[in-house]
This record gives C-alpha cells, sequence and structure tokens, in this order.
C-alpha cells in the first residue's frame, strides 16, 4: 500500500525539508522552495537478496574503451577521450558556447562513421541546422531529435545499432514519466538523469547531459547529479573576450583540474595550441606593475600575465580590487610585504588583474602578484624575459611550489630566459636543460631589493618605502 508524503525541495541546491520557509538554510536563496509529493510504500515483507560472488583485487579486467573526439582540447579534459558508457555533464553560462561545442564534437565523431544522435529539449531542429549550416557541418550524420520526454529518448536511442555518443541539450527540459513534477524542477531533474545514465551505462553508449549554471556559477539543479555522473566540466568564458576555457572539475576516468582551451570565430570554436603565447600576446614589458606567472592549469604549465595598480588613496579606507584573484589572499601579500618589506601599501589603492580573464588561484601566484604590486608601488618595470612563481608564507620567506621541470620548459619555450622562485625550489636536469637560469628568492626583503636594482638609470619613486 501506497500513500502520498509531501516534501520541501530548494530549485537551487536541493535541500529537503519537511515545511515550506521562505529562504533556504543551505544555499541561502529567498523563494526557492517548492512542495513536492512523493509516494511511500507502507510496510511490506522484506525480499531475501542474492548472493554474488566476490572478486580479488588483483583480479585481470579489461582497460575502458576510449572513443577519441578528434578535438585535441576537447580529449585533453576528457582524458583521451569518451569512455564507453560514461556520462558526463557539461555546464556554462547561456551563450557561451556549450551547443555549438557539441555540435562540433558529434559531427567530428560522425565523420569517422559513428553513430551520434544529439537530442535538443530547447531548440527546434531548424535552429540546429542553421548552427549546423553556419558552422559548415552540413555534411556530418548526425542523427537529430526534438524530444524532452524521457522515456521516448530511450526507446528512440534503443532502436538500431548502439550509439557511440548521445547528447542531451539540456537536462532541465527533460520530462520522466516515474515523476509528478514539472520539468526543471528537482525531483524531474533526478528522475531523468537517473533514467539516461542505466540506459547509458547498459547500452555502453558515452552520454553527455547539458545543464545550466546559477548565478553563482553552480551547475543547477540538485547536486546529487554531479555525484551521479563520471565527469563534470565546465565551459567558461567572458563576453569582452574570444577565447573560451572547458575545465574538469570531476573525472573519474582522467585527471581533474584539466582545462581546454579554445577560440570562439565566425566559423564556430578553434582549438588553442598554445595558450600562453595567447595570454601573453600585447603585453607591454616595460610597464611598471606587471609580472609573468608561470602558472600550473591541472597538468599544463600556463604563463599569464598579472597586472596591479598601486595608487594613493583619499582619506578614508583604501580600496582593494581584484580580479582573477582570491581576495584574501591579496590582503595576506599586502600584510606580508608591509610587515617584513618595509613598503607603504595601507594607504594606497590596489587593483590586481588577471590578464585576458583568467583566474590564478594556485599559492605559486604569490610570488608573482607581490612582484606586480612592488612594480607598481615603486615604479619600476620588471625585467621582460623573467617569470615568477612561489608561495609566500606569513613569515616573509618565500617557498617552493611543485612542477618545477614543467613551468621552466613553458617559460624557455616562450622565450624568457630567468624564474624568480624560492631558495630552496628544487630543479631537476629537464630545468637546468630549458635554458632558463634561476633567480633564487629568499624572502620578501630580497624581492623588494630586486625590483629596486632592475629600475633604470633614472631613480624609483622612493617616497612610498619606509
Amino acid at each position: 500500500m501506497t500513500k502520498a508524503r509531501s516534501i520541501f525541495v530548494c530549485q537551487n541546491c536541493g535541500a529537503i525539508t519537511n515545511r515550506w520557509q521562505g529562504r533556504c538554510d543551505s544555499c541561502q536563496e529567498w523563494n526557492c522552495i517548492v512542495e513536492e509529493v512523493t509516494e511511500s510504500s507502507g510496510p511490506s515483507r522484506s525480499k531475501r537478496g542474492r548472493l554474488l560472488a566476490l572478486e580479488d583485487l588483483s583480479a585481470e579486467s579489461e582497460s575502458a574503451a576510449r572513443i577519441a573526439t578528434g578535438f585535441s582540447e576537447f580529449d585533453r579534459v576528457l582524458g583521451s577521450g569518451f569512455v564507453r558508457g560514461s556520462v558526463t555533464l557539461l555546464g556554462g553560462e547561456p551563450g557561451i558556447g556549450k551547443s555549438t561545442l557539441l555540435i562540433q564534437v558529434c559531427a567530428a565523431l560522425a565523420r569517422q562513421g559513428r553513430r551520434v544522435i544529439y537530442i535538443s529539449g530547447e531548440e527546434a531542429l531548424a535552429q540546429v541546422r542553421l548552427r549546423a549550416r553556419r558552422l559548415g557541418l552540413m555534411d556530418a550524420p548526425v542523427e537529430l531529435a526534438c524530444i524532452t520526454e524521457v522515456e521516448d529518448i530511450i526507446a528512440t536511442c534503443a532502436a538500431g545499432a548502439p550509439a557511440a555518443l548521445i547528447v542531451i541539450d539540456s537536462i532541465q527540459t527533460m520530462q520522466s514519466q516515474t515523476a509528478d513534477s514539472p520539468p526543471g524542477s528537482v525531483v524531474q531533474v533526478r528522475a531523468s538523469a537517473q533514467a539516461l545514465l542505466r540506459f547509458a551505462k547498459k547500452s555502453g553508449s558515452s552520454l553527455v547531459l547539458v545543464g545550466h549554471v546559477t548565478k553563482d556559477g553552480q551547475v543547477a539543479g540538485p547536486r546529487v547529479v554531479e555525484h551521479m555522473v563520471d565527469a563534470v566540466m565546465s565551459f567558461e568564458g567572458d563576453a569582452s573576450h574570444h577565447f573560451r576555457l572547458l575545465r574538469a572539475s570531476k573525472n573519474r576516468f582522467g585527471a581533474t583540474g584539466e582545462i581546454g582551451v579554445f577560440e570562439m570565430t565566425g566559423l564556430g570554436l578553434v582549438e588553442v595550441a598554445n595558450p600562453s603565447a595567447l595570454f601573453l600576446s600585447g603585453r607591454d614589458a616595460a610597464a611598471p606593475g606587471a609580472a609573468v606567472l608561470a602558472g600550473m592549469e591541472g597538468q599544463r604549465p600556463m604563463l599569464i600575465e598579472i597586472q596591479a595598480l598601486v595608487a594613493p588613496s583619499a582619506p578614508g579606507t583604501p580600496r582593494r580590487a581584484v580580479v582573477g584573484f582570491d581576495q584574501s589572499r591579496l590582503a595576506m601579500i599586502l600584510a606580508v610585504l608591509e610587515a617584513h618589506g618595509g613598503v607603504k601599501l595601507s594607504l594606497h589603492d590596489v587593483y590586481l588583474n588577471v590578464a585576458g580573464g583568467m583566474r590564478a588561484d594556485e599559492p605559486a601566484a604569490d610570488l608573482a602578484a607581490a612582484a606586480a604590486l612592488v612594480s607598481s608601488l615603486l615604479g619600476v618595470p620588471l625585467p621582460a624575459e623573467r617569470v615568477y612563481f612561489g608561495e609566500i608564507a606569513l613569515s616573509g620567506a618565500i617557498r617552493p611550489v611543485i612542477h618545477t621541470d614543467a613551468r621552466l620548459k613553458e617559460a624557455g619555450k616562450l622565450g624568457f630566459r630567468e624564474a624568480a622562485l624560492a631558495r630552496a625550489q628544487q630543479m631537476g636536469d629537464n630545468s637546468r636543460s630549458a635554458g632558463v637560469a634561476a633567480c633564487e628568492i629568499p624572502n620578501v626583503a630580497k624581492l623588494i631589493e630586486m625590483v629596486v636594482e632592475s629600475a633604470p638609470s633614472r631613480p624609483p619613486n622612493k617616497n612610498n618605502r619606509n
């Protein structure tokens, strides 16, 4: 015997409560809790489970078969391609290019002779064909359908040969008959994702679910969907820049933190083979307040420019504006520079920007940010052929970071001849063969001294130091 039971589910984060309330306790959003009716079964006789054979860890197993898409940047993020039977969740802001990227991937696989199915729940077939015509993909044998019923999608995909790739655009528009809720609700998204996931595992088809993102950048819908899928990727970018980043935050078959770089053109997304050269293009090396960070994005080294502007502040609280950098980490760097370096930053407005719309989240960016701040404060440009990487401790010491070989190799490939790093940084044979000289910096006081020594013949502005 079953009976109906009401629960209240947050449509933003998926939190469940027993009563309605105006504000969600989990995500602090207002007017996002909706009543959902579920069926709970009454007491029944327990069913005896089947006895299963257990296996040993040393047993032989087949390696996961992968399907390479032909897009090297896309395959890099996935870990050399799609794994058969895997489920990937792709999120991104509206208009960022998710559908453009996926239709190009579908066309590339279809041209390899594989069966590819593209299910659109948001656009009509004429709109999908119009995009394909603009991208020059009309000759690709991609099978299209405009369906929102999950049961119909499964029946359609099951007919004929197993598909190599199935794209669902988007999961928020899908509706399953097993859930009595409107499309886009937490219950519907969960039920639809579970049904599609079971079909993908059974048929061996790779499945891609497109998901919308909320205003804070999280994939909309219940967070349980992220735990169900095998990989979670986000497609990021800025309307003011022409490149896009594909980033993996979860990957059961590859490394997390990997990124792929694409350039948006009139003919679709084009792979960027050398992202460091792209992010450093147009750099004014003679301007004070600019330092090049030899950073890491996943397993990929990448050179990006960190720009700083230190200006006298009006009476009151100095302003701290940050783009692409952690604000609390900037506050720590400013405090260390003032306490152990003797520079007066508490009476100045500080603006810090990571050029190109990138983010510098790793601790190795501390040294580059500090060098840019001191350079702007003193009005002294930094050496054009020097890169920076190192973590700043609260004591003012520069601490070593990982992946030294990869950072120096990337710097040498782009013509940099010197690297400012920690004195205790371990350097292998590959680091020495990169052609980049090591400039060891023990603490922030030595960093400030080096910036002053790199000044041209004109005296720097020393009024900002003690």
